[in-house]
């Protein structure tokens, strides 16, 4: 009997899934016939698979990408052992089951969350190869429609980087939830904001990074000049804070991977001399590989051991990285570096470490270069140093890498993007952002002058990220995975619940810097938020303004002016009907083009858009009036493509177009042919780009909220940022613009 159910129970299941592909397909018939009586490309919506996802690499490639990782990557939680037991004990001197309890706390968290957590599962939430916050953002959005992205459409699902896995026994699970998040707008908002305050966290940690990393390496020259004050360790590192920003203009391929060795040398040395310490001063500090010790621990004074966990929490400073960086290398590669060289040499460190304080507690303050052997001192010193400069180099190019997505996805202002590597689309340097980096760096470094406060501040953006991480995994193993809910409550009280715990340690030392990364935090995400805010309610203006199609008819083949030789390309934000812009145009302006484009480059909440994906066109109105739509698309990785390039690739594609829609037609292609003659010509007569120079004022019955936001700083925001001519990389001789009032 307990099988004819199972078999029954599969069977509807397998009608289910049955009468849902037919359905999906049905859709798909409808809505090609649909887009049939615009002319749409056929092309545009046909791919075969998955590109960066289903890369596969040879060993060799693999084992390359594990050793440039390492200079990548690793940098950041490589120099923790500089720092964590001085703030792990701040203020006070260690026992020695204090020691070796402690010791215990970094050896679980070191395995529970960067080893299992990040590379055994964060990894494999990538976005077709790519990581990070807007990574799990992106999958949540392409599974519902939930995202921050307004003018979507059918087409998109088409694409290969949409494409996601078949459905299982718990699909309808997943269905319940996609249907309740996009029933929801608080939901929305709410993923939108936990993408962004992840964002937010990652950039704090991109400032506090080089400050701790730098000051913390630096501060080791005091062993041979304990004279030396604060304030010449201090001025130090802001100097070499400075060179380090001012070099980031070479771009991280260039100052990154040339490193690899040294850091990799820096983990060699670090692992030794943690072995060396261990059969040196106390080998029975092993024993805390038992987890009966950080219980103990706990069990000897409870608050003590609570508030030492904002120290601990740090030796996994730059985990998020190993995610955030994942687009450079793979997933393989990741795993292969950090259980193969990062995660036993750090816990050598440790150990070693902690060997030494349990003979001599009292240098606590300065565990790491107290407990390096003489004889091999300045080397270490040195690399240390090195060490330092390249963990910051890291977090600084994450920063840039998250902005760029950021500004792609509509939450961040237009800034200049500099991509400073052929070889890897991701890796970009932003100048304006590196300027505002070096600077709170430098104020942060020179007001605080040493590690402790900044390691308060630090505590509370790593776990921060980590926290943001989770929630949105969660919400992928429910929806997208679709994993069983025992599974995924193992995962929630395995991570989840000592995230908490150390959450609310790390925000116990808030006043004594903990509010660095909050205040940091809190002001990009009210830019972010109001960016995306503002330019969402313009986009809802221009689709309640749009041109209606009979206006359009109205004017007849000459659109009621003169058509004059060229080719007019309108850039738009709307992906279909008529934008008010081209009224507004047809008002001011005696003569049009006789072909015009209008062109939308839309950025998709994906990693990247293959380039035979990369336009999607039609036919506005009747063949005599020569108007098109050209969607360009974009991934929030991709490099926009210049003027000339673009032009080249919209005439291609334009003729092909054409000539498909002959063929679909029945037609003896001759009438293709002289439109494709004429629209040659037309571009030897000239190519005019047409942009709307836009005024936005929030309407009269806003709120006084609104009214601020809207009109002061939104609007502070877009008179300091890049035109959005230039950001289109559109040359002045060839723009004409015209003034267009929004009112939101």
């Amino acid at each position: 009997m307990g099988d004819d159910v199972i078999l029954s129970m599969d069977a509807v299941e397998a009608e289910s899934v049955e009468k849902n592909r037919e359905t999906v397909e049905e859709e798909k018939h409808e809505t090609k016939e649909i887009l049939r009586l615009d002319s749409l490309e056929n092309e545009a919506g046909k791919i075969s698979s998955f590109h960066s996802a289903s890369k596969v690499l040879s060993i060799a490639t693999v084992l390359q990408l594990a050793f440039q990782s390492i200079g990548v990557v690793y940098g950041d939680i490589g120099t923790s052992p500089l720092y964590v037991f001085s703030s792990t004990f701040s203020g006070r001197i260690p026992s020695k089951n204090d020691v070796v309890g402690a010791l215990s706390l970094i050896i679980y968290t070191l395995t529970l969350f960067p080893l299992i957590k990040y590379v055994f599962i964060v990894l494999w939430a990538n976005d077709n190869g790519d990581g990070g916050t807007f990574a799990l953002y992106s999958l949540i959005c392409r599974n519902s429609k939930v995202s921050a992205i307004p003018n979507e459409r059918q087409e998109e699902m088409e694409l290969s980087a949409y494409k996601l896995r078949v459905p299982n026994k718990n699909l309808k699970r997943a269905q319940r939830i996609k249907d309740a998040l996009e029933r929801s707008s608080w939901a929305k908002t709410s993923l939108l904001s936990m993408a962004l305050l992840g964002t937010c966290m990652v950039i704090g940690d991109g400032i506090l990074t080089p400050c701790i990393s730098v000051l913390s390496a630096v501060d080791g020259v005091r062993k041979f000049d304990a004279g030396m004050s604060k304030d010449v360790v201090a001025m130090i590192s802001v100097v070499i804070l400075v060179v380090l920003f001012s070099i980031q203009r070479f771009g991280t391929d260039k100052v990154g991977y040339t490193f690899a060795p040294a850091i990799l040398i820096w983990f060699m040395f670090i692992g030794s001399i943690g072995i060396f310490n261990i059969f040196r001063h106390d080998s029975t500090v092993l024993k805390a590989f038992n987890p009966i010790y950080f219980i103990a621990y706990f069990k000897r004074d409870m608050k003590a051991a609570w508030i030492s966990l904002g120290g601990v929490v740090l030796c996994m400073t730059g985990t998020e990285a190993m995610f955030a960086d994942l687009g450079h290398f793979s997933v393989r590669s990741i795993q292969i570096a950090f259980s193969g060289i990062v995660y036993p040499c750090l816990i050598c460190a440790y150990v070693g470490q902690a060997a030494y304080l349990s003979i001599f507690p009292e240098n606590v303050a300065d565990a790491f270069y107290k407990s390096v052997p003489e004889s091999v001192y300045w080397p270490i010193f040195v690399a240390a140093i090195m060490a330092s400069i390249i963990a910051s180099q890291a977090m600084i190019s994450a920063t840039f890498a998250i902005i760029k997505q950021s500004m792609a996805l509509g939450c961040f202002p237009r800034v200049r993007i500099i991509h400073t590597s052929h070889k890897h689309e991701g890796q970009v340097y932003i100048p304006e952002i590196n300027f505002l980096l070096m600077l709170a760096c430098v104020l942060v470094t020179a007001s605080f002058k040493e590690t402790t406060n900044i390691a308060n501040a630090y505590g509370i953006a790593v776990v921060g990220v980590m926290l943001v991480t989770s929630s949105l995994l969660v919400l992928i193993m429910l929806m997208v995975w679709q994993t069983s809910l025992p599974v995924v409550a193992l995962f929630v009280l395995s991570f989840g619940s000592f995230e908490l715990v150390y959450f609310s340690s790390v925000l116990y030392k808030f006043t004594s810097g903990g509010y660095l990364p909050l205040t940091f935090a809190s002001a990009m995400y009210f830019v972010m938020y109001v960016w995306n805010y503002v330019q969402t309610k313009r986009h809802n203006f221009e689709v309640e303004q749009k041109v209606s199609t009979e206006y359009l008819n109205s004017l007849g083949s000459h659109l009621g002016i003169s058509r004059v030789p060229g080719l007019g390309l309108l850039y738009t934000e709307l992906t279909h009907g008529i934008p008010a812009i081209f009224s507004h145009f047809l008002t001011n302006l005696p003569a049009i083009h006789s072909v015009l484009v209008f062109v939308s480059v839309k950025y998709l909440p994906v990693n990247t858009v293959p380039a035979e994906e990369r336009f999607l066109l039609r036919r506005v109105g009747p063949k005599d009036y020569k108007m098109y739509r050209c969607i360009a698309r974009y991934g929030y990785k991709d490099r926009r493509i210049g003027h000339d390039e673009f032009e080249v690739l919209l005439m291609e594609n334009l003729k092909n177009f054409i000539r498909n829609e002959s063929w679909e037609e029945g037609d003896c292609n001759v009438e293709g042919e002289e439109e494709i003659k004429f629209l040659e010509k037309s571009r030897e007569a000239g190519v005019v780009y047409l942009l709307g120079h836009s005024e936005v004022r929030a309407s009269e019955n806003s709120s006084l909220l609104k009214r601020v936001i809207v009109n002061y700083v939104y609007d502070f925001l877009r008179r300091n940022c890049r035109q959005g001519f230039v950001d289109l990389q559109i040359p002045n001789k060839n723009l004409l613009q015209v003034g267009m009032n929004y009112s939101v």
